[in-house]
Order: structure tokens, then C-alpha cells, then sequence
């Protein structure tokens, strides 16, 4: 009997971008297309394409035959199995590009790879890129991993948006403007009729007004004219007539999105106004709850998070939460599932919130379930953090110490981040969680480094002297965070101004994933390495022997950024796993040094707020 041999593609290109098991469902899919004398041509692509949940909200099929036809004018051209790869690839391209469309500078691109001819290890590190950095702007992807990129499943989740009540609002504001009566609180039932739609394109374009859009009686028709509106604004058709009709919400909600995009109407001099300095204050987050709130909905709870000052005042998500990073703690027999119209119902749902947390130790002394009923920002930040801080703890103690079951603590972190840069032969040393000298990045760039000799692209580090290269390195040092496997949710600004908390979350988030990599591609095991090791190794000697690149401050001439060691689908990423992230401390407090005790003792502050409420020990 012969051996298997798989499917083979004659572009070794091409066979590099796809593993057997994809190439075998792929070819599937391919044969599947076949007529009847056995032949696939181009214009049998356009049905199936607009099928698949990846493109189903991206495209339309004429958009699909329009793309198509820009490479093949013929659709009656015959296609091959190889030429069906490389349009998979094409579509699957588009991809990326929504991060960056949908919140601008998410990803540095100077973190992606974009060689003519990637590796597998490219390849896996872009989609861990697009991936993490659709989970940090708020989009689901739990449970969704390279491979789903790859074959084409759920990548309408990468689509997520913005926090619709921020599009409602804003549609509200005009419609009010505009002089419609009935106020929209959703994108469903609400809007299938399209008059509202037909009085915001009105208001927003009046030049491209069509007085019988409001005078037309069938819904139909007057979707119909609505898409023409949009369309003269030059807002492409990625919704149908009958989407509206029926009421699609996502679909509606993409298109509400993406006539703000080509014209919010809020401002005629972009360089005087900000949409967010228009925005009622209680839309205007502060970094941490955008942390906090982008984290939750990373965790795979049922419930969605839109604002975390309001969404968790009922006290079920907050449980949903505890129930996740602490399996088992939360009596769901004496819970409430919202809506909870029964005032007191909330305050017994956040009552055993504080009850729970304070026997996982956190600090609560003198809160009640009905200061989290009433909206105190100050004491949600407060009980966020702690939540936040014991799953990033509790995850690293499973993993970093399974046989001793030791404590994990700040202290640790602290202590494995200055021993990974020291042995890696830098010089750089993180004092405390609120070091002035992290505003700079290269402690962190020379962290992983350390972690991954090959990841950090010296040539584009800068020296971080100014403003300008701080936010620079800043901005890179998350994008290869994330294209690392690291699941994190703060902005530049926290790096930059060194927000102790967000700092800690970063230094966690690149022990986790360096801890989950093979004993034997590290230079210093991870299961037996010392968090406190001795003194430095000679700094030349290591450098060679762990192939790492010098940084900014010496000769930056390092190749481009490379790949985690892990390759076929089985990688686990902290995309899945700050999502499971917990802690025991219960000695944590009691081993921290003063620094480090005061970023955690201290309550988060909100950027936005000046209240004076704090958790007091």
C-alpha cells in the first residue's frame, strides 16, 4: 500500500500558506463546484463565497463579481484548484484591513509581515496579530484561532463594532434635528421600515434628497431609494433592501456604521471639533473602563458589555464574571437574571458580588451591593481591577508553579521581567510597575526580545527621547505583543505615561505566553528558572548564543520579526487565556515591595473623573 501522500499544490509558495488538513477541506469545497463536465470556472465562485459566514457581511455577490472580474474578466474562465487558493487568499486579505478601518491604528503595521513569501510561522503570526487586535477594539473571538482565518469560519465576528448605543445616539441626535418623532433603540424593529433611515441620509446629505423616499408606502421601495441616497454619498452597498426590510441588526448596524464613517454631519472643520468633545459625557470612557469593559467581552460570558458603568450595575454580569474566573463561587439559585425589575433583586445579585469578593481577598471594606447598584465608577474601577488583577495571577500561579502550588505574586512578575531582560544580556531593569524610565518602551521591546530573539525588528525601534518615539515604540510594542500571542487591552498613553496598572497587565501578559513555550526552545527553562536568578550572564556571550538583536541605545540591525515556535492550530495564545486568568492572593499583599503595593492597593482612577471616592483598607 502506498503512503499518503496529501493533497499537493504545485506553488510551493502557495502549499507553504495552508496545512494538509486545510488544503484537504479546501479541495472539498472545490470539488463541490464542479459542473457537469467537471469544471469550475470563475463565475461558480461568486455563489459560494457570498455563502461563507467570512464574507457574508463583507460582501455582496455583484461585489464579489466586481472583485473577481478585476483579475478575471471572463467569468466563463476555467479555474483550477490553485488559482481557487490564491482568491481565498485575496478575500482573506480583506480581513486585516477591517481592524484599522474600523478603529484606525489599532495595528502598527510595522509589526506585520509582508514579505512576498511568508513561512508558517509568518503566516500564524499575522493571524495572531489580526486576531488579538480585533479582540482589543471589542470584537468576539473567543473560540476562533488561525485556523478559522484560514478555512473561512466565523470571521464575521472580527467585524464587531463600536458599542452601538454610541450610533444610536448619534443617529438620535440627528434624527431629533431632523424633526422624526420616534426615538431608536435598535437597529432591528426600529428601523425595517426605513423612514428613520430616509430622514438621517436627508439631514446628512440634502443634496442627494429624493422627496419620494418619505412619500413611498411599500418598505421595499423605500429601501430601494435609501441605498440610492447612501450610495450617491458614495457609501457602497453592503446591505440588500430586504436586510432592512427584515431587520437585520448586525447588517443594519454595519451600515449605520458606515454612513458615519463617510459622513457624520457633527462637524465642518475637523481641526477645531472632536466627534468625542460632541459626545454627551456619559459616553466618553476613561482608558481604564474601555480596559476593563474590552476584557469582560474577551472572557466568553453570554452577556455583551456596552458600558461597564451601566451594564454591570444590575450585578449578573459581575457574577458572570466571578463565575468564570472562579468556577464554582457564584449560588445562581439566589441570583436574578436581568430584566430585573425588582430593585431589591439588583442589590442581592451585587450583594453576593462583594460577598464572593471578599472571600477571594479583595479589598471591600465598606462596600455594599448598593454602591454598585447606584453607578459608583470609583468602587466598579475599583472591584474591575481586583477582578482583572486575580485572574492574570491565578492563571500564571496553574501555569508557573502546578506541582508547588506557590502563590503567585506582583513581586514574581516584577522579578521573572528583570531576570528575562538580564539573561537575554540587557542592561535595562524595571524598578516598580510605575518606573518613569518605561515611558521610553525598551525595557519592554528588550523583554521580547528576550522571550523571542527574533520577534522585536530593531531598525524600527527609535530611542524614545521625544514624545513622537515614545508613542512610536509604544504603538509597536503592542502590535508585537499581540502578534506574539499576547492578549492585552491598553493603549499607548498607558506606556507612555506608565500606568502601573495597565503595565502590570502587559509584563503578565508576555510571562504567560513565555511560560507556555516548549522547556526546550528557551535559553533558561521556564519550569526551573529562578524568578530572583543570580547575577547576569556575560551580555556578549549571551546575546550570541540566544541569537537576540541589540537594542536602540547599540547597533539596531536586526532581520525582521519572526515567528512563534508553535506552528499547526494546537498554539495556545492568551487570546483564549487572559479570558481564564485568575488569582489566589491571599499572600500577595503581605510580599510586596512599596511600590508594587501601592498599584494595587491604590482604587483605579478614571482619566474622565475627579470624584474622590476610594476603597479604604
Amino acid at each position: 500500500m502506498s503512503g499518503f501522500v496529501g493533497v499537493l499544490v504545485s506553488d510551493s509558495w502557495l502549499q507553504s500558506q495552508f496545512t494538509q488538513v486545510e488544503l484537504r477541506k479546501l479541495n472539498s469545497k472545490f470539488v463541490s463546484l464542479r459542473n457537469q463536465l467537471g469544471k469550475v470556472t470563475v463565475g461558480d465562485l461568486p455563489p459560494l463565497l457570498v455563502k461563507l459566514k467570512a464574507f457574508n457581511q463583507m460582501f455582496s455577490e455583484n461585489e464579489i463579481v466586481e472583485i473577481l472580474g478585476e483579475s478575471s474578466p471572463d467569468m466563463g474562465d476555467e479555474i483550477d484548484f490553485e488559482a481557487f487558493l490564491r482568491v481565498l487568499k485575496s478575500f482573506y486579505g480583506q480581513c486585516s484591513k477591517l481592524i484599522n478601518v474600523a478603529v484606525p491604528g489599532t495595528i502598527d503595521e510595522r509589526a506585520i509581515n509582508t514579505k512576498t513569501v511568508l513561512n508558517p510561522w509568518e503566516r500564524n503570526e499575522n493571524h495572531t496579530l489580526c486576531l488579538n487586535s480585533a479582540k482589543a477594539i471589542g470584537c468576539t473571538v473567543v473560540n476562533i484561532g488561525n485556523q478559522d482565518l484560514v478555512e473561512a469560519r466565523d470571521v464575521e465576528e472580527l467585524m464587531g463594532l463600536a458599542p452601538e448605543k454610541v450610533l444610536l445616539r448619534w443617529m438620535n441626535f440627528h434624527l431629533k434635528k431632523a424633526g422624526y418623532k420616534k426615538p431608536i433603540t435598535n437597529f432591528s424593529s426600529d428601523v425595517k421600515d426605513g423612514e428613520a433611515y430616509a430622514y438621517l441620509l436627508n439631514v446628512l446629505a440634502p443634496e442627494h434628497c429624493d422627496p419620494s423616499t418619505l412619500a413611498t408606502k411599500d418598505p421595499a421601495d423605500r429601501a430601494n431609494l435609501i441605498l440610492d441616497h447612501a450610495e450617491r454619498m458614495n457609501c457602497k452597498r453592503y446591505i440588500t433592501p430586504k436586510d432592512i426590510v427584515e431587520g437585520s441588526p448586525n447588517l443594519n448596524l454595519a451600515f449605520v456604521a458606515h454612513i458615519f464613517h463617510h459622513r457624520n454631519g457633527l462637524s465642518v472643520d475637523s481641526k477645531k471639533y472632536s466627534f468625542a468633545e460632541m459626545m454627551p459625557d456619559d459616553v466618553l470612557m476613561s482608558r481604564e473602563e474601555r480596559c476593563f469593559r474590552l476584557w469582560i467581552n474577551s472572557l466568553g460570558i453570554a452577556s455583551y458589555v456596552n458600558n461597564v458603568f451601566e451594564d454591570v450595575r444590575d450585578g449578573w454580569i459581575l457574577l458572570e464574571v466571578l463565575d468564570k474566573i472562579s468556577p464554582g463561587s457564584v449560588n445562581w439559585k439566589h441570583a436574578t437574571k436581568p430584566p430585573i425589575k425588582m430593585p431589591f433583586r439588583k442589590v442581592e445579585n451585587c450583594n453576593q458580588v462583594v460577598r464572593i469578593g471578599k472571600q477571594l481577598k479583595f479589598s471591600l471594606v465598606n462596600v455594599a451591593g448598593n454602591d454598585l447598584v447606584q453607578g459608583n465608577r470609583k468602587l466598579i474601577l475599583a472591584l474591575l481591577w481586583q477582578l482583572m488583577r486575580f485572574n492574570v495571577l491565578q492563571l500564571l500561579k496553574n501555569l508557573r508553579f502546578r506541582s508547588q502550588r506557590k502563590e503567585m505574586t506582583d513581586v514574581d512578575i516584577l522579578n521573572w521581567a528583570n531576570t528575562k531582560v538580564r539573561s537575554a544580556g540587557r542592561t535595562s531593569k524595571m524598578e516598580s510597575f510605575k518606573d518613569k524610565n518605561l515611558s521610553n518602551g525598551i525595557f519592554f521591546l528588550e523583554l521580547l526580545s528576550a522571550v523571542e530573539p527574533r520577534v522585536v525588528n530593531w531598525n524600527l525601534v527609535t530611542m524614545g527621547e521625544t514624545d513622537d518615539e515614545k508613542r512610536l515604540n509604544a504603538t509597536y510594542i503592542i502590535s508585537v505583543a499581540r502578534k506574539l500571542g499576547c492578549s492585552i487591552f491598553l493603549l499607548p498613553e498607558d506606556i507612555m505615561e506608565v500606568n502601573q496598572k495597565m503595565i502590570l497587565t502587559l509584563a503578565a501578559s508576555i510571562m504567560y505566553w513565555s511560560l507556555q513555550q516548549p522547556v526546550e526552545s528557551d535559553s533558561s527553562p521556564h519550569q526551573t528558572e529562578s524568578l530572583d536568578s543570580g547575577s547576569p550572564p556575560s551580555r556578549t556571550a549571551e546575546a550570541l548564543e540566544s541569537g537576540s538583536s541589540p537594542s536602540p541605545v547599540e547597533a539596531p540591525a536586526t532581520p525582521e520579526a519572526s515567528p512563534p515556535p508553535s506552528v499547526n492550530g494546537d498554539e495556545s495564545t492568551l487570546s483564549d487565556d487572559v479570558s481564564t486568568l485568575s488569582i489566589d492572593d491571599a499572600a500577595s499583599d503581605t510580599t510586596l515591595n512599596s511600590d508594587t503595593t501601592t498599584a494595587f492597593e491604590s482604587t483605579p482612577t478614571s482619566h474622565t473623573e475627579n470624584g474622590n471616592d476610594h476603597v479604604e483598607e
